[in-house]
């Protein structure tokens, strides 16, 4: 066999070709293997740090063909995101193989946690298959990923599947590139893989006879919580009302509401309706809890306890994504069991979903009758992700998590390896470098140490991951957020850029749509709370801006927030300042002044006229707060934006009677001043519907309707100032769908080009990507300085 040779005197050509992408884990080698074979070719192909890295040898027109179907015909799960070559010198092999993964120091692309595939559902529920009801059923098309990776390159080494060896047969798929499970490093069968378990007080069960426990249990009443992909869930009969309250109560959840797992997707239609788009998200890869309007007029055939979601506008429904979660709902031939159960986070309030079992024991006592859990162990916590579909079929990630990281996101300009460590609320952060960008899961709210540490930890492990090493920090601007203390403590001679909150969001917006910053828009910037360049607190912005900078252009008018957090837990609070600030009286049949007791209205009113631990605010979340239990809604908070969504859902019910929406009154002091916004007028006029009785869904809708208005107007006025007519809607008061609806519809009217978050949560879960942006602009504006 001639070993050397030239292209010139054998027809032959030898490229090394380095793809790179999301290529590993996800059955790219064996198609690799099968495509070179199929066109004769000889040569190799192996993992590496940086990809996978494919000598291919042949004539000329086949490897051409090679490459060409090299990212037409990839996996399912495989995204190819560049392909370079190299030319070699012709060895003249005469075959192509899989050789072993290199080590070394690189960079290459984690496909996320999967929803169990069609094939390994069919055979999970095959009784010919040597893998009925096996629990951990996998394949290189589906699985847990990023939660079990431990090291790059990807191999069963550097899984949490370390400690558990393969048998002969599963070893033999293993290393059969014809085999769908070639080189799926979760493989294993009920003779190797990991054992579920059951724990109780009355003692303790393996395998079937702990999944059928766990159905009784489950059946019966029972909390029960389950071990997943992710972390640990607590799950107990949705239609069961006792059950879910007890729930509620054990994990002091408040009103938040809780997702449900429906057992398949006619059961998720008999809850509420669902459209294509949800039903591709709900059964596709990804598997998120996709959040289903309560539609008006539907009538449910499997009505859910009250207590699951009460006053939400929609219901939280994902699919059973794993084979634990799939045979919990049984399979033909076990006894009926719920069909809908709700599935939240294991965790008490505050704290970090819980992965490990010892921590599961302990924090978890008391919360559930049971632990089913098994012995494959869990690397990184990764929360379920949360979607919305939005009437054109587009897709709004409310949270971004599980079957979405560690995809990066393609950014539109080069930046330097950066840090953005996100905010305090709903954490995420970001580590960008060149053209990606990588978001982390949702890490939760930075009020415990424990999540904290559960922030260090997922920092430490995408880093690995994705070999971005920072050179730059990026926070917020806020002087207490606990996000930028850490990155202050953390700097270590590095540069760090504090963002002002409302310009990281807008540029979030900017990036999600791939917007290069060359153009500015008009960000319309609505959330709850963000620290002011005046040491106020911002949320109802109207800016003209890109990544370098932004000019305010218009806000809600200022009122007090008396008590800061105390007004945020207290919307009835909110709805008397706000009344205060409008110089409206304290009508004593007002559903918010009855809400309040005499001694706190007191205090208030001492507050207010006195101006003491009032800081003012322009909040847009603050003023939807204040509405809500002016109309009686929702008086006392217990998590973030309750009161809005309980108002929300009351709008959504009203149908189209929003005629005669309500108006502010816009006004200027003249130059440069921003515009401001003053809701006054909008108050008076819902305080004399309420006089008049008006039915309180209507008065909903038409405040919805009066803000979105608004935008038009203030976005009309900066247009005529500045001749941009690009507008932006982003925070986290855009989470809502009737609101963003109403602004787009108006917006696009009027001749606006609308930008709307496509990739990234409008909320505080998307600030680092802008944070990140932001900081790399700043950073390369002043060396060109």
């Amino acid at each position: 066999m001639t070993t050397v040779g030239s292209a010139r005197s054998t027809g032959l050509v030898r490229h090394r070709l380095v793809v790179r992408g999301t290529v590993q884990g996800v059955g790219f080698r064996p198609f690799v293997h099968g495509l070179a074979r199929g066109l004769a070719l000889a040569g190799h192909v192996a993992n590496h740090p940086d990809g996978v890295v494919v000598e291919v040898e042949g004539p000329p027109e086949s490897v051409e063909v090679f490459r060409d179907r090299l990212g037409r015909e990839a996996p399912p799960l495989a995204v190819v995101s560049s392909v370079t070559r190299s030319r070699l010198r012709v060895l003249g092999t005469g075959e192509f193989t899989i050789r072993p993964s290199a080590s070394g120091t690189g960079r290459t692309l984690m496909p996320p946690d999967t929803a169990l595939c069609p094939a390994c559902l069919a055979e999970l529920g095959d009784p010919r298959d040597r893998r009925y009801r096996h629990p951990f059923i996998t394949c290189t098309h589906c699985g847990p990923r990023f939660t079990i990776v431990t090291g790059l390159p990807y191999d069963r080494p550097r899984t949490t599947m370390a400690g558990f060896p393969m048998c002969e047969r599963c070893a033999g798929e293993y290393t059969d590139p014809a085999d769908r499970r070639f080189h799926a490093q979760p493989i294993a069968c009920p003779d190797c893989g990991p054992r579920l378990l059951l724990e109780r007080d009355g003692g303790r069960c393996r395998g079937e006879d702990a999944l059928a426990a766990a159905r009784a249990l489950l059946t019966g009443g029972g909390v029960l919580a389950v071990k997943g992909v992710g972390g640990y869930h607590l799950a107990c009969d949705a239609g069961d009302e006792a059950a879910v309250r007890r729930l509620r109560a054990a994990k002091e959840r408040g009103g938040k509401p809780f997702a449900v797992m429906a057992a398949d997707l006619d059961t998720a239609r008999a809850l509420a309706p669902v459209g294509e788009a949800e039903a591709r998200l709900l059964g596709g890869p990804r598997a998120p809890v996709v959040l289903l309007p309560r539609a008006p007029g539907f009538s449910p055939a499997l009505p859910l306890a009250d207590a699951v979601c009460p006053d939400s506008p929609g219901i939280g429904v994902m699919l059973p994504y794993s084979p634990v979660h799939r045979l919990l709902f049984g399979l033909p031939g076990d006894p009926p069991g719920p069909r809908v159960l709700v599935m939240t986070s294991g965790n008490r309030s505050g704290e970090p979903i819980v992965t490990d079992d010892a921590t599961a024991a302990l924090r978890l006592a008391g919360l559930a009758d049971a632990r089913l859990r098994h012995d494959r162990p869990i690397r990184v916590p990764c929360d379920d992700s949360v979607v919305r579909v939005r009437s054109d079929g587009s897709c709004l990630p409310l949270r971004r998590s599980r079957g979405y990281v560690p995809e990066p996101l393609t950014l539109p300009f080069e930046v330097p390896a950066v840090l953005a460590v996100g905010g305090d609320l709903k954490n995420v952060f970001c580590l960008a470098e060149g053209r990606s960008a990588w978001l982390s899961q949702h890490i939760g709210d930075l009020g415990e140490l424990a999540v904290l540490t559960a922030f260090e930890r997922a920092l430490d492990h995408l880093t690995a991951l994705t070999g971005v090493h920072p050179g730059l920090l990026a926070a917020d601007r806020h002087p207490r957020y606990r996000s930028s203390a850490w990155a202050r403590d953390h700097a270590a001679g590095r540069p760090l850029r504090l963002v002002q909150h409302h310009h990281a969001h807008i540029a979030s917006a900017l990036a999600d749509a791939g917007l290069d910053g060359t153009t500015p828009v008009i960000g319309v910037a609505f959330d709850g709370t963000g620290y002011g360049d005046d040491g106020a607190v911002w949320g109802g912005e109207l800016m003209l801006a890109d990544y370098t900078g932004y000019r305010r252009l218009a806000h809600l008018a200022y009122v007090p927030l008396p008590g800061g957090d105390a007004a945020v837990r207290n919307p009835c609070r909110m709805a008397l300042a706000h009344l205060w600030a409008a110089g409206l009286p304290w009508d004593p049949w007002l559903p918010c002044l009855t809400a309040c007791a005499e001694d706190e209205r007191r205090v208030l009113e001492r507050q207010l006229e006195r101006g003491v631990a009032c800081v003012p605010t322009s909040s847009m979340g603050r003023l939807f707060d204040a509405v809500s239990s002016l109309l009686g809604v929702c008086h006392r908070a217990t998590h973030e934006a309750q009161a809005a969504a309980a108002l929300e859902a009351r709008a959504m019910a009203a149908g189209d009677g929003r005629e005669r929406p309500y108006a502010f009154a816009v006004a200027t002091t003249g130059g440069d001043a921003p515009l401001t916004a003053d809701p006054a007028p909008v108050l008076a006029a819902i305080v004399a519907d309420l006089r008049r009785r008006t039915p309180v869904e209507v008065i909903a809708a038409r405040f919805h309707r009066a803000v979105a208005d608004l935008v038009v107007t203030v976005c009309t006025a900066v247009r005529e100032r500045t001749g941009v007519g690009t507008v932006a809607l982003t925070g986290g008061v855009f989470a809502n769908a009737l609101l963003e609806e109403d602004c787009q519809r108006a917006l696009v009217a009027w001749g606006f080009t609308v930008v709307r978050h496509r990739l990234v949560p409008c909320g505080d879960g998307g600030l680092a990507l802008g944070q990140a942006l932001v900081a790399a602009r700043s950073r390369r504006a002043r060396r060109k300085e």
